[in-house]
């Protein structure tokens, strides 16, 4: 089971521990699977800030960080592929989010045979189900978001709203300049449209 609704975004202290991350918020260390790349980044940092996945199981609850939106995004793409649970997908983002969206593009079936438990019948897959989908990607690296961007990213989704429809219905909006309630209630208003 998948859910994006409990944990989102964590900023604290890290701490390193062998391949894993831990968070330091207020006395309490929230475990967090990461690439190696956001592991080597958090080295010698005193404080990082994650978008973060919840990963329930019936045994566990795992949390897998990520440096952007767009490395979330893509992960999740990633596990919505049959066969490709959440630690692969962390082992196929150490490959970089650039070079997986060109391998996927270009049809390259070995680049993700080169990753850990994926096999060919994996690769293809992974390549036939997101292909279509990677419109969506390149949109949001078109430009970094701004702060207030993110601000409303966080209250829409605090009240339930899921990322993707909102980073499609603010990157239509002229809102950045607005105040974050306006914007806020500029972005609900058309994220009610799309219902």
């Amino acid at each position: 089971m998948y859910t994006d609704t409990m944990i989102s975004f964590l900023v604290g202290k890290p701490i390193i521990h062998l391949d894993e991350l831990i968070i330091l918020i207020s006395g309490v260390g929230y475990g967090v699977k990461v690439t190696n790349q956001t592991l080597m980044e958090a080295s010698g940092k005193n404080e990082i800030s994650l978008y973060i996945y919840t990963h329930v199981k019936e045994d566990a609850l795992i949390l897998f960080g990520f440096n952007s939106l767009n490395d979330k995004e893509l992960f999740k793409l990633l596990i919505s592929v049959s066969g490709v649970g959440p630690s692969t997908a962390i082992n196929i983002l150490n490959k970089g989010t650039d070079k997986i969206i060109s391998a996927i593009q270009n049809a390259d079936v070995s680049f993700f045979t080169s990753v850990k438990r994926v096999g060919k019948k994996a690769s293809q897959k992974i390549i036939i189900d997101l292909k279509n989908k990677l419109g969506g990607i390149k949109d949001l690296d078109l430009t970094p978001m701004s702060q207030n961007q993110t601000d409303i990213i966080e209250a829409l989704t605090s009240i339930g709203f899921e990322e993707n429809q909102i980073i499609s219905v603010i990157e239509k909006l002229e809102i950045k300049e607005l105040p974050l309630e306006k914007a806020v209630q500029l972005a609900i208003r058309e994220l009610g449209k799309n219902k």
